[in-house]
């Protein structure tokens, strides 16, 4: 029970904290490598030591499994990583990260329409109406030279990278995926990997590439992303998505943007406006009202 307990909170600390400073992480790695190449390098090495950790242990996929990885990896790494990275080169991180982990709100929109027995409570519904509103806010137009001017593009881009993430949270409930939490995040980061190279390389981002240009400082990113942000988070959270709900995994939307924008601050420089500090008081609030609901009602 204790080794159960320990592992529950290292986990929960895994995404709390670790997952926060991924976003400082991904502005210094994009710096001198092609967002989507980065991201898909980073899923491949990733996902090749998990698999081969787990075929050593004796670990295999069935048929029937690879279909849901299929359609998971893609929805976490194509659309959920790659897009975060190619909109990071115009979004700041800590403006990102409150976007990005805005996904309660959408995993409560989305099991109301896909779950025949759920229902929002009044308090949901009061956080998925400030929960937009306060992305609304980002998008109001901001002026002085010491703030930070929100692009649209790269914000809505940030959006449809978090609604995909959810779309794969909720289906991962259901989905047959192996019983192991290193197996399945193994083989959906491999196949997102080998899925965001294909687009770093359709989109061109690799012509005038060399890996001659690469910084140290985005060698390093490279491989905190790698080592923490995949392998070891990554895990966590497949993990926490098979023992608790998709809604409690969530939780981590409370610290995440409050790291990212701290980090943002201290380390990059990242200015922000009274504006868009109000918005993001009100997501993670909203994000609040959503998860504190549904734990009383459980």
């Amino acid at each position: 029970m204790k080794t159960y307990k320990t592992k529950l909170i290292l986990a929960f600390a895994a995404i709390y904290v670790i997952w926060g400073s991924t976003y400082l992480a991904i502005r210094y790695g994009i710096e001198t490598i092609p967002p989507f190449f980065m991201m898909g390098i980073r899923s491949l090495i990733a996902g090749g030591a998990l698999y081969l950790w787990s075929y050593k242990k004796g670990e295999r996929v069935k048929r029937e499994q690879l279909l849901p990885l299929l359609f998971l990896g893609i929805l976490f790494f194509v659309f959920g990583h790659g897009l975060l990275a190619m909109a990071q080169k115009i979004v700041a991180s800590g403006i990102a990260a409150v976007l990005s982990v805005s996904d309660p709100l959408w995993i409560g929109l989305i099991e109301s329409f896909t779950i025949m027995d759920f229902r929002l409570t009044k308090k949901q519904i009061a956080g998925l109406i400030l929960g937009f509103v306060g992305v609304g806010l980002l998008f109001f137009p901001t002026s002085g030279a010491m703030t930070f001017q929100i692009n649209p593009f790269g914000a809505f881009i940030i959006l449809i990278s978090a609604i995909s993430w959810s779309v794969g949270a909720v289906y991962s409930r259901a989905a047959k995926l192996p019983k192991s939490a290193a197996l399945s995040a193994g083989v959906e980061l491999i196949i997102g990997g080998i899925f965001l190279c294909i687009v770093s390389w359709m989109t061109g981002e690799l012509r005038n590439f060399h890996p001659g240009m690469i910084s140290l400082r985005s060698y390093l990113a490279l491989a905190y992303l790698v080592i923490f942000g995949s392998i070891i988070t990554f895990t966590a959270y497949v993990w926490l998505l098979t023992v608790t709900t998709a809604t409690l995994a969530s939780t981590h939307t409370y610290v995440n943007p409050v790291i990212a924008v701290l980090l943002g601050w201290a380390f990059a420089g990242e200015q922000f406006s009274l504006l868009a500090l109000c918005a993001c008081s009100v997501i993670v609030f909203s994000v609040y009202l959503m998860l504190e609901s549904k734990q009383k009602r459980k």
